[in-house]
């Protein structure tokens, strides 16, 4: 984002790339309990892995970027549309995965399910972009957008590879810590294709609306918490499975 006095805080950056790494370990976990399931448990993993993956590898690390970028001007956030783009992240997600994770994952099947992830990931950015309320209109880069979503595309394609294809400890986190960096690149290519064009005639943001110390405080609280309890839903799960076959 150009055209004002602006800047990233650090420590915010870092902390999205954390939570989107925490995110994608959390996914790739669930995914793979998602896969062995059968049934309503086949679904329930399915959701949780939806949630860690959308909710908090995606939209959780998109918002706290966010609020990481600094203006000299007040910033907002509609509460709708910032809701409406959380639930299209966790809901493209949860396609991608089921399509996927249903029989045996085809190369075609790959390539269709990661185009629609991730159409829809870049759908998401977007749609957060637009949450905000400020007094500055808002300009794109149309060759910077187009990178961006080609970024969201790989990103989606390599996630759904990655969570039933990868089962080793030390690779899924290896999976995650790329997974972060990928998804952490379309969301600042996004924001670096737009630039803020100050317009005192624009409505500076909705009364009603969270501000950004707001929205990073309770985006990382609920993110971090979603994602804690299920990653020690999908560990418990596994070591009481491992000590009946033991039994």
């Amino acid at each position: 984002m150009q055209g004002m006095q602006s800047g990233f805080d650090p420590l915010l950056v870092g902390l999205s790339y954390l939570v989107s790494v925490f995110g994608a370990y959390t996914s790739l976990r669930l995914a793979l309990r998602m896969k062995t399931a059968e049934g309503g448990s086949a679904v329930g993993w399915l959701v949780g892995a939806s949630f860690a993956m959308g909710g908090g590898a995606i939209w959780a690390m998109h918002f706290i970027g966010m609020v990481a970028f600094k203006m000299d001007m007040p910033v907002r956030y509609d509460l709708g549309l910032t809701l409406a783009s959380m639930l299209l992240a966790i809901v493209v997600t949860g396609i991608g995965l089921w399509i996927v994770g249903r029989g045996s994952a085809s190369l075609g099947r790959l390539i269709a399910s990661g185009i629609f992830m991730g159409l829809g990931v870049a759908g998401m950015h977007y749609l957060g972009m637009a949450a905000m309320r400020m007094p500055a209109e808002m300009i794109y880069d149309t060759g910077l957008v187009a990178l961006s979503i080609v970024i969201a595309l790989v990103a989606a394609t390599a996630a759904l590879w990655l969570a039933f294809n990868l089962e080793g400890g030390w690779q899924q986190v290896g999976s995650a810590l790329v997974m972060g960096a990928a998804v952490c690149g379309m969301h600042y290519t996004g924001m670096a294709a737009a630039t803020m064009k100050p317009n005192a005639e624009v409505a500076a943001f909705d009364p009603s609306g969270l501000t950004g110390d707001d929205l990073a405080f309770y985006v990382s609280l609920a993110a971090i918490a979603m994602l804690a309890i299920l990653l020690f839903t999908a560990l418990r799960e596994k070591m009481f499975g491992e000590s009946l076959l033991e039994g």
